[in-house]
């Protein structure tokens, strides 16, 4: 059999395995020797193929873990709450949509995963909303959109792997994306809100299941900000003065000195297993994914992609956004589609004359576009966060993916503009 169409089969098969509840790490295995067996390769070479995926994401696995301690310090100290109650608080029920896209993506851009940070602003989303009468799915499309905005600018695992993958600089790839992310604000707020039906009005925010800080004692803004703005700082010594500060040290760092400033050194135990935990769970799906990510490298699979974009005008700068795109859409994961797209397409990507910065947003900006569908965790988890009916909630998907549309495009575009 052709090794394209095994690999498809063998994707198409770790899909649904995991819509069927299957855990998805060994979905993605199955998926994996699936196609490798499927191509002809045999055991031996398949399992090998397998191996050689993982091995490629082990710096970026390491690097993930070690952010943990950033998000773990923004969201037990209750930090993460402070920069979202703040945002909120200052620009006031009028405004209530860009405060929570706003809210939402600076919490995304500082590491915090995008369905923690839709969980922390929920409750005060509900609250407000239930004053003013807002319908329940327009707060949550301004909370999906600016999250998926910050997703793209940020030290979150899924810009990490892509960096790694391209061999960039992260906090390149984090500046490069800044503008799309405005832009995707914008689209949110100004173009998608508004286009909107609208819903049931948002429940008491009682009602709420949250991530629940460990302290009611919300620290200071200045204070909860100034942990992520060290590591940012840190990681920008490299493009500014030729400083080469390793994500794994910068990260981290801010997370101590968010400890510090939060006046939260007592919580340093519990913020090390609460980050420890999320990222783990993040590390451990990378496995599978870079498992089947090795057998989609060796398949033909990238040079029909490639030729079938061959007639078109910046085909290579196309393969990008396109290879993360497919990719989320397969897993329903930001991370797994950045992944799997990196680490299967970066040389076909680069061999057509992209930048490795550029190839790198674009492919993390791409895998924001579907991460959002019914067979993954961000799905449920941001629905009953708010107590969303399934049927509520997958209403909000065409709305979604055209705030992730903006992002590609608009990342698309910034590397042909620039």
């Amino acid at each position: 059999m052709n090794s394209a169409i095994a690999a498809l089969i063998g994707m198409t098969l770790a899909i649904v395995l995991i819509v069927r509840k299957v855990q998805p790490v060994f979905a993605l295995f199955l998926g994996a020797l699936a196609g490798g067996l499927l191509a002809g390769w045999g055991m031996v070479r398949t399992v090998a193929e397998m191996i050689a995926g993982v091995k490629e994401i082990v710096p970026a696995i390491v690097r993930i873990l070690a952010a943990g301690v950033l998000s773990g310090m923004l969201v037990v100290t209750g930090a993460a709450e402070s920069i979202a109650a703040a945002i909120v608080g200052k620009l006031g029920a009028r405004r209530v949509y860009l405060a929570l896209a706003l809210s939402a993506m600076l919490l995304c851009a500082t590491g915090v995963f995008i369905d923690v940070a839709v969980i922390t602003i929920a409750p005060i989303a509900l609250m407000i909303g239930n004053r003013i009468g807002a319908p329940l799915p327009r707060l949550m499309i301004a909370m999906i959109g600016g999250g998926k905005c910050g997703n793209i600018i940020s030290p979150n695992p899924n810009t990490i792997i892509a960096a790694e993958n391209f061999g960039a600089p992260l906090q390149s790839v984090m500046l490069a994306n800044v503008l799309p992310a405005l832009i995707g604000l914008a689209v949110t707020v100004f173009v998608v809100i508004p286009l909107m039906p609208g819903g049931r009005i948002a429940a008491p925010a009682g009602s709420v299941c949250q991530e629940e800080s460990q302290t009611k004692d919300l620290p200071s803004f200045m204070g909860s900000i100034a942990g992520p703005l060290l590591a940012v700082a840190l990681l920008a010594l490299r493009p500014l003065f030729g400083i080469v500060i390793d994500p794994m040290v910068a990260l981290p760092a801010g997370g101590v000195f968010g400890l510090i400033t939060t006046r939260r050194l007592r919580l340093t135990g519990k913020s090390l297993q609460y980050g420890l935990e999320k990222m783990s769970t993040v590390a451990v799906l990378l496995v599978g994914t870079g498992a089947i990510a090795g057998i989609i490298k060796a398949s033909s699979i990238t040079t029909v992609i490639v030729s079938a974009l061959g007639g078109w005008s910046g085909g290579g700068e196309l393969l990008a956004p396109i290879a993360g795109i497919l990719m989320c859409a397969a897993t329903a994961s930001t991370t797994a589609g950045a992944t799997i797209a990196s680490a299967s397409f970066a040389g076909a990507i680069l061999a057509s004359g992209v930048n490795p910065v550029w190839a790198a947003a674009m492919v993390n900006s791409g895998a924001t576009v579907l991460d959002h569908l019914p067979h993954g965790s961000f799905f449920n988890a941001t629905g009953g966060c708010v107590a969303m009916t399934v049927s509520e909630r997958m209403r909000l998907i065409p709305f979604e993916t055209i705030v992730g549309l903006s992002l590609a495009l608009s990342s698309f575009l910034a590397q042909i503009i620039f």
